[in-house]
């Protein structure tokens, strides 16, 4: 008999006699047990052919006729009538039929469907909360926080009076603004594009393959060749990431020496042996330097350390060298000695996207930069690794034993930027980076960087023709070091008086100084005064703020002494100060800010 569609409205339940407990006079004990647990079990002990084996168990099914026809109005509990029983035994147990009125089992369908239904909430009560979503996240910054809208305010008008000549630093564009203080930072996607470990990633993928995308195109890569990874939180990260995938913990490396110009993240100990960045920390390293004399790379001795030391990596690039650099003769040395080629363009790598300086691409093997300084993006990082096929290169097998034939940095690369390095990536970085990348493929973005560049070295012969020192006597670049010790100075007590007066740069070491502790001299960069609309002439000026500033210095140094106290205390209402101050307020404020309105 089919009973699929079956419907009844009857119930089926045992009866418990509990025959200790109850009285005599009373009827029998009735202890309810849930129908989805009842099932039928005959037992052999009751049948006369003891041979037989005892029958299985058989779920038992009850069927209630459901009305679907009624509204389910509730109904009290202390309403419902009682329900009918007829009680009979199976196999010696007391069972009992219960028979519901129809009444109840509308109650019951009620109920069953305000389990489910969603609840409805009067208009009132809804706009009370949607009041409440906007009270805190609705509100501008100055409504919320006005002690911290005050702080920034007057950072803003900072850095529109001041002359800003950090190297590394630069202005953003209102677009790049509004995509890093945009909803994308509320979403999480760890993972890469089509591989994320979260939900609701559609958009963000299409966000990070566009930045992809770009950033090949803006430093014209065949996509074929290259590949990039735009999720690394700083170029410092992004260099940690390529040691991590590429090498061991413990493996050599090779980058220039931090007093030379280069960077902490290649690798730097102190004179006295001591570690200060994680890179040599967690690997070896062996600084290449500069010719003392000179200030330029010493190729000739780099090659000797490198075959000597075998590193696994060889850096180029560096944070404060103002020169080219010699990318084929790096190659040769890396082939020679079995070494991966990284390149940090950190520093040149906006000259790169516009050519105006010879390309790592054509060399290296992995390449890493900022995305701000002088591509004008969000503060962040990047790598370009080499994929496809390798080319045949002298040295290059044997060294490594490497018998592969094709790239492998991809997947080791990316793996170390996520999950070995970091959590989930900023998308709002991710997108302000796209925008200024889209800025970089502009014939607008390269008129701008040969300003920069002609602007430093208009800035260069200008220091020159008041007999400032120099290293390399000169730049290639965006960049220049100015050695202040013939002047008596130390670059820390320069940028103090630079910074009072409203001039920002920072102290840097010369070769053959006491190192970052007490730096001789100071680096000096132009692009993010070239962003604000200055150009060579607006740089002889500069020029003349830079000079006034080292003679304040050394006069206070004079009348004051070196010490700090007295250095600082001698700076305070000097008239010198102030009247440069001014000047420089006067001037600067007459270029336009990129990003943001000022006010006066």
């Amino acid at each position: 008999m089919d009973i699929s569609d079956t419907r009844s409205n009857l119930s089926l339940g045992f009866n418990v006699h509990s025959i200790s407990d109850r009285p005599e006079a009373s009827g029998p004990v009735r202890t309810p047990i849930a129908d989805d647990s009842i099932c039928f079990q005959l037992d052999s002990s009751f049948s006369n052919d003891q041979s037989s084996n005892s029958a299985s168990s058989i779920p038992l099914q009850l069927l209630e006729q459901s009305d679907n026809g009624n509204s389910g109005t509730c109904v009290e509990e202390t309403e419902l009538e009682e329900q009918r029983e007829e009680e009979f035994s199976i196999l010696g147990y007391p069972m009992c039929l219960k028979r519901r009125r129809e009444r109840e089992g509308s109650v019951v369908s009620a109920q069953k469907r305000q389990q489910h239904e969603p609840c409805s909430s009067s208009p009132m009560d809804l706009e009370a909360r949607r009041m409440a979503v906007r009270a805190w996240g609705k509100q501008p910054l100055a409504t919320i926080d006005p002690d911290l809208w005050a702080l920034m305010e007057k950072e803003k008008q900072r850095q529109w009076k001041g002359i800003e000549l950090i190297a590394s630093e630069n202005f953003v564009c209102q677009a790049v603004l509004e995509a890093l203080g945009s909803h994308l930072t509320n979403k999480y996607s760890e993972g890469l594009p089509g591989a994320r470990y979260y939900g609701g990633n559609q958009f963000i993928d299409q966000i990070e393959l566009l930045c992809c995308e770009r950033a090949l195109a803006a430093f014209h890569l065949d996509s074929e060749k290259w590949g990039v990874n735009v999720q690394a939180y700083s170029c410092t990260s992004a260099n940690f990431a390529v040691y991590t995938g590429l090498i061991l913990p413990k493996d050599r490396i090779m980058g220039l020496d931090s007093p030379s110009g280069g960077h902490l993240s290649h690798g730097y100990y102190t004179p006295s042996g001591k570690k200060v960045s994680g890179a040599s920390i967690f690997f070896e390293s062996l600084p290449y330097k500069v010719n003392p004399h000179t200030g330029y790379i010493d190729y000739d001795r780099l090659e000797e350390k490198a075959l000597e030391y075998r590193p696994k990596i060889l850096i180029c690039g560096g944070s404060s060298y103002p020169r080219e650099w010699d990318y084929g003769r790096f190659r040769q040395i890396a082939d020679k000695c079995g070494a991966v080629l990284m390149c940090d363009m950190a520093h040149i790598s906006g000259l790169v996207a516009a050519k105006e300086c010879l390309s790592p691409f054509d060399y290296c093997d992995v390449v890493t930069s900022t995305t701000h300084k002088g591509l004008r993006g969000p503060r962040g990082g990047i790598i370009f690794f080499r994929k496809g096929k390798k080319p045949r290169r002298r040295g290059l097998a044997h060294c490594q034993g490497d018998d592969n034939e094709y790239y492998d940095f991809e997947e080791r690369i990316n793996f170390a930027v996520f999950p070995s390095m970091q959590g989930g990536p900023h998308n709002n970085h991710i997108a302000a980076l796209a925008v200024a990348l889209k800025q970089v493929a502009t014939p607008e973005y390269k008129a701008y960087m040969q300003q920069v560049k002609k602007n430093a070295q208009v800035l260069a012969s200008a220091l020159l023709r008041r007999k400032c020192r120099l290293v390399t006597g000169g730049t290639d670049n965006h960049l220049l070091l100015w050695d202040l010790r013939p002047l008596g100075l130390t670059g820390k007590a320069y940028e103090k008086v630079c910074e009072v007066c409203h001039i920002t740069i920072n102290k840097s070491a010369i070769f053959g100084d006491n190192g970052a502790l007490c730096p001789g001299g100071v680096r000096i960069g132009t692009p993010a005064m070239t962003s604000r609309g200055c150009i060579e002439a607006d740089f002889e000026v500069i020029a003349d703020f830079l000079l006034k500033a080292a003679h304040i210095a050394i006069a206070v140094q004079r009348d004051h002494g070196k010490l700090q106290k007295d250095f600082l205390k001698g700076l305070q209402n000097s008239p010198e100060v102030i009247d440069l101050r001014n000047r420089v307020e006067c001037f600067s404020s007459q270029f336009e800010m990129p990003g943001f309105d000022t006010h006066v």
